[in-house]
């Protein structure tokens, strides 16, 4: 196996030298709706505001001084740049760091500021893909060590010490001298921070289970075990950015089949867009933890039957708090359809006085409220189509109003989220 338990307490002792001892939360919020008693791992909260930095930090510390003083390079958009910018910085090393196009002026700004003089920000390519080609060109061409967002044994070794913090953490709060939780679940992208707590599991504290948790349009660890290997996915939906990986990791995936043949393997879910979008709002809301999207996958899958059962004890990694303000309109908008009180219809209105108020007044219930209407009128025809978005009171008002409908001179067409054209709504 690549990453063994000894590799990542091995990476214990320096990574904690320069990663924060991020809280363990006791969630009141997530523990009574599932019946479980759920911890959050706060990994949001640190120095970089995700637990990139763990592995960053470990794979380049343990490059020989020589190796080192060739310089680093990276490619990224976000958390893993962060943790390469701030690793350099404390290692007295210098690193290029290779941005798409598309990566926001206040993430770049991050990362400069995290890095200081020890980073060279080079912006190119309208991907990441792009990104992570001309960073492997400059390292073939320069000499310098590429430092891979996941797909590296001592990446995966320097990740993985969130598990055996966990689980200090967990018998601390419990007064015990040891003692672990009945479930971890931790998001994946690329597969490194579940292999490698997953491996320290399994040989420290076999009877805990791991669940690992990937986006439902990037689910390419789920892939890769139908595959037999890891495979590239045709299509990624980009909302769980920081887990919207096409093709996990050769070395993260050879850790989670080797604990399959030994009997210990990771059990896998995946979370829709919606869901996910549900529990960013709670987490702010309620509990005033600002998630990104990959952030709250975890807690997302608690939403899920089957990950914890009643009287079970629960962990979920947060595993970052990278998330751009002004994205959360379009998470808004998202928990509402997945809620069931957003809906939207193509409707065909009558050309005559009096259509839409009629609408009004007789289809609307009396706590619905319209938050889209794009109406064109054209006096040629008989009807005049529209498309109209509402917001239910209530998830059990929607057979009232398709009711209403049915019985009205309107014609009405519901669009489902699963129509390629609802891509342009949310």
């Amino acid at each position: 196996m690549p990453v063994t338990a000894d590799d990542v307490d091995a990476a214990y002792e320096p990574v904690s030298g320069v990663a924060l001892r991020t809280a363990l939360e006791h969630n009141s919020r997530l523990s009574e709706a599932s019946g479980a008693q759920v911890w959050l791992k706060r990994e949001d909260l640190q120095v970089v505001r995700s637990y990139k930095l763990r592995g960053a930090f470990h794979m380049i510390a343990r490059l020989d001084p020589e190796v080192r003083d060739r310089g680093l390079v990276a490619a990224s958009a976000g958390n893993h740049a962060q943790g390469v910018a701030y690793a350099a910085r404390s290692l007295g090393t210098f690193a290029r760091i290779f941005l798409p196009r598309t990566t926001p002026r206040q993430k770049r700004d991050r990362i400069a500021s995290l890095g200081g003089s020890s980073v060279e920000l080079i912006v190119g390519g309208e991907t990441y893909d792009a990104a992570s080609a001309a960073a492997y060109e400059d390292a073939s061409r320069s000499g310098a060590t590429v430092v891979p967002a996941f797909d590296h044994p001592d990446v995966i070794a320097g990740q993985g010490t969130v598990a055996r913090e966990v689980v200090e953490q967990f018998a601390a709060a419990h007064r015990q001298p040891e003692g672990a939780p009945d479930v971890i679940v931790v998001p994946v992208g690329g597969g490194g921070l579940v292999a490698g707590m997953a491996a320290w599991l399994a040989a420290r504290h076999p009877q805990t289970r791991v669940v690992g948790v990937e986006p439902s349009g990037a689910a390419s660890m789920v892939a890769a075990v139908a595959s037999g290997g890891p495979t590239t996915l045709d299509e990624v939906d980009a909302f769980v950015d920081g887990a919207a990986v096409r093709r996990v990791g050769d070395h993260s995936y050879a850790v989670l089949a080797d604990l399959a043949r030994s009997g210990r393997p990771v059990e896998l879910v995946t979370v829709d867009p919606g869901t996910v979008s549900e529990e960013m709002l709670a987490l702010f809301e309620v509990d005033g933890v600002i998630a990104e999207p990959a952030g709250a996958l975890a807690a997302a899958a608690l939403r899920l039957p089957g990950v914890v059962a009643p009287g079970e004890s629960a962990v979920a990694v947060v595993s970052g708090g990278n998330h751009d303000v002004s994205r959360y309109a379009e998470v808004i908008e998202r928990a509402l359809v997945s809620r069931g009180v957003k809906h939207y219809w193509l409707v065909e209105f009558p050309q005559e006085p009096g259509a839409l108020r009629r609408f009004l007044d007789e289809v609307l219930g009396p706590d619905d409220d319209i938050t889209l209407f794009e109406y064109v009128k054209r006096h040629n025809r008989e009807t005049g189509p529209a498309l109209v978005g509402i917001e239910l009171g209530s998830p059990d008002a929607l057979g009232g109003l398709i009711t209403r409908l049915a019985d009205s001179p309107v014609r009405a067409k519901k669009l489902s989220p699963d129509d390629p054209a609802f891509q342009f709504l949310v």
